[in-house]
């Protein structure tokens, strides 16, 4: 295939996975889809590898392969879709239901965070869950009927909104399904095959010339998790040699009791990312550009973890630790941006009524040539924020203060970028529930540069732990600090 040829099938396979998103962000009813674009959408070709994704989540996107290998064990009809969240086989935690499609030339995929599931508080993020089961609905492959999908809202809250964004996502797949079709039916389906494997070979090529340009070695890296009970540590051995990179997390915590714990898709999601940033960024990405990329965790630990484990945290606060551990080894060999705030730091506010679920940003690492940004989401979250506009216009809320955490980035020659403080109000009785990191350890700075200042969280003024579970009456006030960015390069001097 010429590669004028293969630039313009490529072209339109990236349009239909970013049109995908955009059906669905367009079409969903709640804010956590529409306004923070939690959402991840992608398609993959008849032997069920990733060809193309929209610039969306990166937990989600580099996880999806398992889901699809999941489903298509089921030998899913043309247009038949089939929903799952277990993250035990293919899933990530279980608020993020993916909905995969068989179309005229391989999948249609959707991923995207409902604001609930079920389980035991409003939002399906317990602080204190054990087992999934605690956790919400959890669905294995399952074929999504009329049925079945009424079977599933019924058993979460706000099951109209629930059942909204399902649609939404089944929109997406109806529009996917139709350009693929006239894709094949313009181009040819065995051109359009051809492009597809073409678009992967050439993704892993550029990234293991990449790779072959680090420096072969073994590199270390390690960090930890918080909990009450005492930091979890997280260790990593990363094995450059020639054009391929493998990831050993022996030495990791084993699986505890709450519910940081992680499915190996996630951990492998995490160590995608990581090569990504550091070899071909800029490369439209396809699961070809992980094939050079190996990873192994001992089963049963942190970030391999077993069935019944919860996980509700391990998608987002264990993978962001990962994606840490991950480029301080790689630290050892080349220049890598110090530490961002390392945790999404997650909020829910929710009773029988509403359920309003946020993530919030804070500040990223310094690099070798550049300050740190300020009040972003950083590493494995791509989302935006809530307005506040349509944050109280929805919900019984209100924003009472957004701002950049001035001085919370770390110094260096290069400035970390600084958090956000974000104060929300209650205006009727709710559920609080926080998951959150980086309260007690400081993002590290790089090469000199200070560490930027932890995190904080504050209910009426009194100080809260990193993971807590709250009921709320009208008036009472939250306020999050978030992380700053550790500084880069020796300030003094």
């Amino acid at each position: 295939m010429i590669d004028v040829e293969l630039q313009v099938l490529g072209a339109a396979l990236r349009a239909i996975a970013e049109e995908m998103g955009a059906a669905l962000v367009r079409s969903a009813f709640s804010a956590n889809i529409k306004e923070r674009r939690d959402c991840s959408t992608a398609l993959f070709d008849e032997r069920g590898r990733m060809v193309t994704q929209a610039e969306h989540i990166p937990v989600h996107l580099g996880a999806m392969p398992e889901a699809v290998a999941a489903v298509i064990e089921h030998e899913p009809a043309p247009g038949e879709p089939w929903i799952l969240n277990d993250p035990y086989a293919g899933g990530t935690h279980l608020p993020d239901l993916t909905i995969v499609t068989r179309t005229e030339l391989g999948y249609a995929v959707t991923r995207a965070h409902h604001a609930d599931v079920g389980g035991t508080d409003p939002g399906s993020l317990p602080p204190e869950s054990r087992t999934l089961d605690e956790e919400g609905v959890v669905i294995p492959p399952t074929r999504l009927d009329a049925a079945t999908l009424d079977s599933l809202v019924a058993r979460m809250r706000n099951p109209d909104e629930r059942r909204g964004d399902l649609r939404a996502q089944l929109a997406a797949h109806r529009l996917a399904e139709s350009r693929i079709a006239d894709l094949c039916a313009r181009r040819g389906r065995e051109r359009v095959a051809d492009a597809m494997e073409a678009l992967f070979d050439y993704s892993e090529r550029v990234v293991r010339a990449a790779i072959r340009e680090l420096p072969d070695g073994r590199f270390e890296g390690d960090d930890a998790l918080e909990t009450p009970q005492g930091l979890l540590e997280i260790r990593a051995t990363v094995t450059v040699a020639a054009d391929s990179v493998e990831v050993d997390f022996a030495g990791t915590a084993p699986q505890h009791e709450g519910n940081l714990n992680c499915p190996l898709a996630v951990t492998r999601s995490a160590c995608f990312y990581v090569v990504r940033c550091l070899t071909a960024p800029d490369l439209p990405a396809s699961g070809g550009a992980f094939e050079p990329v190996m990873v192994r965790a001992p089963a049963g630990c942190l970030v391999n973890a077993r069935s019944p484990a919860a996980v509700a945290a391990g998608n987002t606060e264990t993978s962001s630790r990962i994606t840490d551990v991950v480029f301080a080894a790689f630290g050892q060999a080349l220049p890598v941006p110090a530490q961002g705030q390392g945790t999404m730091n997650n909020v829910v506010f929710g009773n029988e009524r509403f359920t309003y679920y946020e993530t919030i940003g804070g500040g990223q690492g310094a690099c070798p040539d550049a300050d740190g940004p300020s009040g972003v989401h950083v590493a494995m979250s791509n989302t935006l924020n809530t307005p506040a506009e349509a944050l109280e216009l929805a919900y019984p809320l209100r924003v009472e203060r957004y701002e950049l955490r001035a001085g919370s980035g770390g110094a260096g020659a290069q400035r970390g970028g600084d958090g956000v403080v974000r104060e929300l109000r209650a205006l009727e009785p709710c559920r609080l529930s926080l998951l959150t990191q980086r309260r007690q350890l400081a993002p590290r700075g790089a090469r000199g540069g200070g560490d930027g200042l932890p995190g904080r969280n504050l209910l009426n003024g009194v100080e809260l732990p990193a993971a807590a579970s709250v009921d709320l009456e009208p008036g009472d006030l939250l306020r999050i600090e978030t992380p700053g960015g550790g500084g880069y390069g020796d300030w003094s001097r």
